[in-house]
């Protein structure tokens, strides 16, 4: 299972009060064969300074101005290796260490490009407080028409996928990641999975907005 490579792309912009705790939460992951990159658009509230204090918890830090969040993705998928790619944004943290292990068995026990889950909206001073939990049960790629769509921060590709089919639109603003979703569920019918678990707790109100 240790063949496996699992990229973890953390876009981030003046997130020093949840980084640490965004990427500890990947380095604490029973899955071992993991690269993590940080992609950071010049924060200019110590981010920065803190991830080159605690180097030994990811893989890579690319610190450059961006054209907003999915630019950054979009570099951070670049330059990773992985066979299976996902993302977790500088609010977030996993929901426990055991996730990616979960992840990668799915990959390897059906014949699919990618999967989703669940994800819950926590308290932003408080983690472990769910205020909300979101399920990706009932989707399905015709529902991408009344504008429902699965957990974005719970969808894991192939990352051959990106390749094919193509990256974030950076000229969308907030709406691409539903679009890429449309694009690799809908348009090209990938083969996916709904895994039945949540994958990652989220702050409510995003601590940091770009």
């Amino acid at each position: 299972s240790s063949k496996i490579l699992v990229s973890i792309v953390t876009p981030c912009y003046n997130s020093k009060g949840t980084i640490l705790q965004t990427v500890s939460s990947v380095s604490d992951q029973t899955f071992s064969n993991i690269e993590h990159f940080i992609v950071d658009g010049k924060s200019s509230d110590g981010t920065e300074e803190l991830l080159n204090a605690n180097k030994q918890l990811f893989t890579k830090l690319i610190s450059e101005s961006d054209f907003g969040i999915y630019d950054a993705i979009n570099k951070g998928i670049k330059l990773s290796s992985g066979d299976i790619i996902g993302v977790l944004n500088s609010d977030d943290l996993f929901s426990a260490p055991t996730i990616i292990e979960s992840i990668v068995e799915v990959f390897q026990n059906n014949n699919i490009d990618a999967l989703y889950g669940d994800v819950v909206f926590v308290k932003p001073e408080n983690p472990d407080r769910i205020v909300r939990y979101y399920s990706s049960k009932k989707f399905n790629p015709d529902k991408f028409k009344y504008g429902y769509m699965p957990a974005h921060p719970s969808f894991y590709a192939r990352r051959e996928l990106f390749e094919k089919f193509g990256y974030y639109k950076t000229d969308y603003t907030i709406a691409a990641d539903f679009e890429l979703l449309v694009r690799f569920l809908y348009v090209n019918r990938i083969k996916y999975k709904y895994v039945e678990m949540p994958f990652v707790k989220m702050r409510t109100g995003g601590i940091s907005t770009r």
